[in-house]
Order: C-alpha cells, then sequence, then structure tokens
C-alpha cells in the first residue's frame, strides 16, 4: 500500500522540502524523515488524499527543522539581498534563447526564494505543485480563505520581485 498510495509523490515531497528549507541537503533528509514517519503512520491515511497527506508530513516535517536550526543560530534569512544575489550568477548558456530563459529561471527562483515562508510554501504548493485551495488548506492546516489571500499576496510579491528585477538589466 505504500508504494502504491505514498511512494509516487516522493518528487514532489522533495520539491516543497527543497523550497521550505532552502537546501537540497537538507530537503533530501526531510523528505526521508518524512517518508519514514508516512510509513509509521500509514494506518492513519485510510482513503484520504496521499499526496496532501504526505505533503502535510513534509512540511511538518521542514518546519521542525527550521525551528530547530533557529534554536542552534543556523538559520539564515533571506530577503532582498540573497534576491540580488542570485541575479547576479553568471552565465552558463551561449545561445541568446537559453541564455534568457536560463535569466528568468534564476529570477523566478529568487523571487521565489525571497518570500516568507508562508507566502512561498502556498505559491509553491499551487504553482509548482497544482495543488487546489482545498488540499493546500489541508497541508498547511490553515482556512481556504488564508490559502487565497497568501497566494494573492506571494503572486503581488513575486510580481513586484521580477518586475524590478527587470529594471535592473
Amino acid at each position: 500500500m505504500f508504494e502504491e498510495r505514498v511512494l509516487p509523490h516522493l518528487d514532489a515531497a522533495y520539491n516543497l522540502a527543497r523550497w521550505l528549507l532552502r537546501d537540497a541537503r537538507a530537503a533530501e533528509d526531510a523528505t526521508q524523515e518524512a517518508s519514514l514517519r508516512a510509513l509509521r503512520y500509514l494506518d492513519s491515511l485510510r482513503d484520504g488524499d496521499a499526496r496532501a497527506w504526505l505533503l502535510g508530513i513534509v512540511r511538518n516535517t521542514c518546519f521542525n527543522a527550521l525551528s530547530r536550526s533557529r534554536r542552534a543560530g543556523t538559520e539564515v534569512e533571506f530577503d532582498s539581498a540573497e534576491f540580488e544575489a542570485a541575479l547576479a550568477a553568471p552565465e552558463t548558456s551561449d545561445p541568446a534563447v537559453a541564455l534568457e530563459q536560463a535569466r528568468l529561471g534564476r529570477r523566478i527562483d529568487a523571487a521565489i526564494q525571497a518570500l516568507s515562508a508562508p507566502l512561498r510554501e502556498v505559491l509553491v504548493l499551487r504553482e509548482l505543485e497544482d495543488l487546489e485551495y482545498a488540499q493546500i488548506a489541508q497541508i498547511v492546516e490553515i482556512p481556504i480563505g488564508t490559502v487565497m489571500s497568501r497566494l494573492s499576496r506571494a503572486r503581488e510579491k513575486l510580481r513586484e520581485a521580477l518586475m524590478a528585477s527587470r529594471m535592473h538589466e
């Protein structure tokens, strides 16, 4: 049952963890820890949405890891300075189209990284994982209206950051 219902969603689990933790290695650890928890508590899934259930476990695992990092003094806040640094990363492609796509990709990634965790998580779950509002509300444990308002704020901040980065080119 675990292999059929949960394992197909590991890529989504890792993706969410990577965006929340901002670190590939930490995301791998969190995904593994969440997978073990999912296996241990598989009986609580019953007939529910396995993807949303697993992503909820991943989210909680990530926020626990962030909380531990904060207590240990190892968490680094990312803000507009992080956004600007990511934009200044060196180019790696020669063709003009690939170059523009790489620039846009870096700008989008940097803009998402610059969002606060509550805004970033709803944006990632909706736009990258294509989840419905009700699923996001279940995962994040907030009302649907709050999901919608956070998503609206996240999109607006993303739009503002992308417009500002275009002006600096």
